[in-house]
């Protein structure tokens, strides 16, 4: 079996295609990727990836990482599911008012890559 030159091996061996679209966010030290991918038969998904920055003890730095596969039968489950625990947590305990909470004041961080973080 060969692959096409645009596909790549992915989640436990199966075959996915190259990504059709990714946004990533910085928020302090995390990263979060949002990319969306197709499968060989063309069907969307999402792929979300927490990186963490992480300093060793002998002074090498390493990113951890976390991944999520969220397919679109689940999108509005996930997204009711979401939004409700964000709203709990935000009746609860208010985001403060700082430059650093303002979405309108802060960088857009759209074409960061796995390989940006280690330089």
């Amino acid at each position: 079996m060969s692959l096409d030159n645009n596909e790549n091996h992915d989640f436990e061996g199966s075959k996915f295609r190259e990504e059709v679209y990714s946004k990533s966010v910085r928020a302090g030290k995390r990263t979060y990727f949002f990319d969306v991918k197709s499968t060989r038969n063309d069907e969307l998904y999402l792929t979300i990836t927490e990186s963490k920055k992480r300093n060793g003890y002998d002074g090498n730095i390493s990113y951890e990482k976390h991944k999520i596969f969220l397919y679109k039968e689940d999108f509005e489950k996930f997204a009711k599911g979401l939004n409700a625990i964000v709203d709990y947590i935000n009746e609860r305990q208010p985001i403060a008012d700082s430059a650093e909470y303002r979405d309108e004041e802060l960088p857009e961080y759209s074409d960061i890559e796995f390989d940006d973080l280690s330089k």
